[in-house]
């Protein structure tokens, strides 16, 4: 049956890309190397939830699961940076529970206009006018941008109402809903009419509080049968729990002490969220209402058990929806259980917030040396590491040249050298699903030699660009030398000409390109 309530569903979103910087050199006339002028990428929008007030339900996200912001747009010449990507905002019901794919809760949005970016955009790559220094006049190269977060939430939202009413199908807690509070919910006299829950207003004198009419219960709930599990998860927030037995009901075996027996059995067999601090729901605050009371049998019945269960402990009270008899005392009693536990929960210690900051001899990386099928590689986990690889142009020479200058910088070659790397080593960068890898050569030149004498820039010397032929002849005669430069450090260590020696301290540089990205 089709219904406009949705209080689950699976959100797969992902955050825009940056742009790419871009590579770019001013021309004007008699001028025919102004500089860089490349600019900057724009960042990619994010993924933001925000408690709207006028949203109450799920459902368009259950229709429409794939959500994605706008990504940031490239650079430009003459230094005009791209524009950022516009975040995507998407408005949810108070009382949404975010968590991933793996159950971890990420987010309790409690509170109108409470927002909670879900995935984050990816940052723009840098032109070459930023990348220029004085030892880098004219960069030939610029920082693509990195991709956004993308990743599947689920979005589960648990209803904020002080009073919950339970019982079995048909006990009249729809009924009594609609005469204590101005809501106006489906009323049949067949099971299960209520299919999502409905919240009322209720006053009582000065106190203003929530009820919610959830779907009935039947024994084996906790275990998902029948509407159980949409029943149990829309009460985990409610602090009075008000038991709805119904003493005019026909089936056999059925009367108002086992109809409390068996709601109890569910209310303790179902585990609570613990990790957004509430109690287990055979913890709160519970009271009985023995209902229909205007149906003769149904009223001396409510006077037969009334004994009983006052003497567990438990407040009752006999009351009718349809007579509207017993509900100014039943709205008191209520208020005055939910403005203590107001009280209480207002007494809650916050808690304290613990700032760790980066120890000063923390590299920001660290180097794993790992045994797979295919032989011994070693593995460079850090986010510096992998971000620097992701803004990586592969296909410009002089881009990987400024990744092995930064690497380098960072101490990613002494720590390789630490952990029994050698010439020709596989090393991976970045994570294991989508790793860069590398054949590790410590000779590897640094691509600043490309650059010519200060002001002046080779490339632009060049009369026409190499043909892909001649690309193609530089690509196999680099590899032939460094096999061979791989091959003479093998005979040198095999003949014991240079042996292990005492790592390099590595400073911190001031250089401002460190960190250039």
């Amino acid at each position: 049956m089709a219904t406009n309530f949705v209080d689950r569903v699976h959100l797969h979103v992902g955050a825009g890309s940056g742009g790419h910087g871009v590579a770019s050199v001013h021309r004007e006339k008699f001028k025919p190397l102004g500089g860089p002028d490349g600019g900057n990428g724009g960042r990619g929008g994010d993924v933001v939830l925000e408690v709207d007030p006028q949203s109450t339900t799920l459902l368009e996200y259950h229709r429409s699961p794939h959500r994605v912001a706008g990504n940031g747009r490239p650079g430009a010449g003459d230094e005009r940076n791209g524009a950022d990507g516009a975040d995507l905002v998407l408005p949810v019901p108070e009382g949404t529970v975010v968590t991933d794919g793996t159950g971890t809760v990420l987010a309790d949005l409690v509170g109108m206009g409470t927002r909670y970016i879900v995935a984050r955009g990816g940052r723009g790559g840098l032109g070459n006018k930023s990348l220029a220094s004085p030892r880098r006049k004219a960069p030939g190269f610029a920082l693509l941008g990195e991709p956004g977060d993308a990743l599947d939430i689920v979005l589960e939202l648990k209803s904020l109402a002080d009073v919950a009413l339970i019982g079995f199908p048909s006990a009249g807690k729809s009924s009594l809903v609609s005469v204590m509070s101005a809501a106006r919910p489906k009323i049949a006299d067949y099971p299960f009419t209520t299919l999502v829950p409905n919240l009322g207003v209720v006053t009582a004198g000065s106190l203003r509080y929530t009820i919610a009419d959830v779907p009935g219960l039947i024994p084996g709930a906790s275990q998902g049968k029948g509407l159980g599990l949409e029943f149990l998860r829309h009460v985990e927030r409610c602090s009075v729990l008000a038991h709805v037995i119904d003493c005019a009901t026909l089936e056999p075996g059925r009367d108002p002490m086992s109809d409390l027996e068996a709601i109890e059995h569910e209310l303790s067999e179902y585990v609570a969220d613990d990790s957004l601090g509430g109690r287990p729901l055979s913890e709160r605050t519970r009271i009985v209402i023995l209902n229909k009371a205007d149906v003769p049998d149904a009223q001396e019945l409510a006077e037969m058990v009334r004994a009983d269960l006052e003497a567990r402990g438990l407040q009752v009270f006999v009351v009718s929806a349809v007579a509207h008899t017993g509900l100014r005392e039943l709205s008191f009693a209520l208020a005055a259980h939910v403005q203590e536990a107001r009280t209480e929960a207002a007494e809650v210690v916050p808690q304290r917030i613990v700032l760790r900051p980066r120890a000063v001899d923390d590299s920001g990386f660290e180097v794993r040396r790992e045994n797979t099928p295919d032989g011994e590689l070693f593995r460079i986990v850090g986010d510096r590491p992998t971000r620097w690889v992701r803004q990586t142009d592969f296909a410009n020479d002089e881009a990987v040249g400024y990744l092995a200058d930064r690497l380098a910088r960072l101490g990613v070659e002494e720590a390789l050298f630490k952990a029994g790397a050698v010439p020709g080593s596989t090393v991976l960068i970045g994570p294991a699903d989508n790793a860069v890898v590398f054949d590790w050569e410590p000779t590897m030149a640094s691509g600043a030699e490309l650059l010519g004498a200060r002001g002046t820039d080779l490339r632009l010397d060049e009369p026409q660009r190499p043909t892909r032929a001649e690309r193609r002849d530089q690509f196999h005669a680099r590899k032939d030398g460094q096999r061979e430069a791989r091959e003479d450090l093998a005979a040198e260590r095999r003949a014991e000409v240079w042996t292990h020696r005492d790592p390099v301290e590595v400073t911190e540089s001031a250089d401002p390109d460190d960190d250039a990205g």
